[in-house]
């Protein structure tokens, strides 16, 4: 068995990463990222049955995996955000010497950045790089991921660091939780435009039905909504709103105007149009959130 250098590869394989997922922000398939070349050697990144991934010309981890689980089933190793804001990866098993559980810790040992495939549907992965391990907690069988270079520098606040705690939380949330709600959505949506259909991924967002940050503005399908930018700035400024029968509503002021094509076309010829739904009826926007949100339309208008 050949080893090879530890960084060099690391640094080789998210290269490999950028031109597959357009720089994190394509998903892909366990298939599609098994192995990567390097130095005339197939190195394993994503294997079927594991979740540390530790290629054999490696020492410490290269890759971990969170799996899809259903929405109110219970995954079978829970990965958490922990109440400092960093999340936690579970070993695998109950033993903190098991090889993989070790590898991870080698990792955390050597500061050695890893790649985290987060699954958005069943066997499709969003890939979050590099990521490192921070802390190794093996009395709770996990370890504590930093997902950027900012946590890293962070590292785990002590309990009485409150300012420092938030600004490690605002991190996580931007820096994981949103690149995930946007594939999840988008996926849903089947990467159009729910308004207009625009079928360009570049130009889709994933839009809050109940803005980040208040109580229900839960990053998960049912409170999103694929939209193209044009279509997300007006829905997010209440120039369009989504009434209850997932109808578009345009405001009254703004279908009085005399403008431009994008006013005539891109805007007021929203009006009336029904969204496009996902397939899955449980992935379609909850009414009470379009509902509470129609509210605020209305008021703004």
């Amino acid at each position: 068995m050949a080893f090879i250098d530890e960084l060099a590869a690391r640094e080789a394989a998210m290269r490999w990463l950028d031109d597959r997922t357009q720089l994190g922000t394509r998903t892909v398939t366990q298939p599609d990222v098994a192995n990567f070349p390097f130095q005339g050697q197939d190195v394993a990144l994503l294997l079927r049955q594991q979740g540390i991934c530790k290629p054999r010309q490696l020492d410490a981890a290269l890759s971990i995996r969170t799996t899809w689980t259903r929405p109110g089933d219970k995954p079978p190793y829970e990965d958490v955000e922990g109440p400092d804001g960093l999340v936690r990866y579970a070993y695998r098993g109950t033993d903190p010497e098991f090889f993989e559980n070790r590898a991870l810790r080698r990792a955390f040992e050597h500061r050695l950045p890893m790649i985290w495939f987060v699954a958005v549907a069943p066997g499709v992965y969003l890939a979050r790089y590099p990521v490192y391990v921070v802390a190794d907690e093996p009395e709770h069988l996990r370890v504590a991921l930093a997902i950027d270079e900012d946590q890293r520098f962070l590292g785990v606040p002590r309990p009485d660091e409150i300012d420092r705690r938030r600004s490690v939380q605002r991190l996580t949330k931007l820096r994981l939780h949103q690149p995930v709600f946007r594939a999840q959505v988008l996926g849903a949506y089947e990467r159009s435009c729910a308004m207009c259909r625009l079928r360009h991924v570049e130009l889709l967002d994933a839009a809050h039905i109940i803005p980040d940050g208040k109580e229900r503005g839960t990053p998960i399908v049912p409170n999103g909504l694929s939209l193209c930018s044009i279509h997300h700035r007006a829905f997010d400024a209440n120039v369009l709103g989504v009434r209850p029968d997932y109808t578009v509503a345009v405001r009254s002021d703004i279908l009085g105007e005399i403008d431009g094509p994008m006013l005539k076309h891109g805007l007021q010829a929203m009006d009336g149009v029904s969204l496009s739904l996902p397939k899955q009826r449980a992935q379609h926007p909850d009414r009470e959130r379009v509902e509470e949100r129609y509210e605020e339309f209305l008021a703004a208008g």
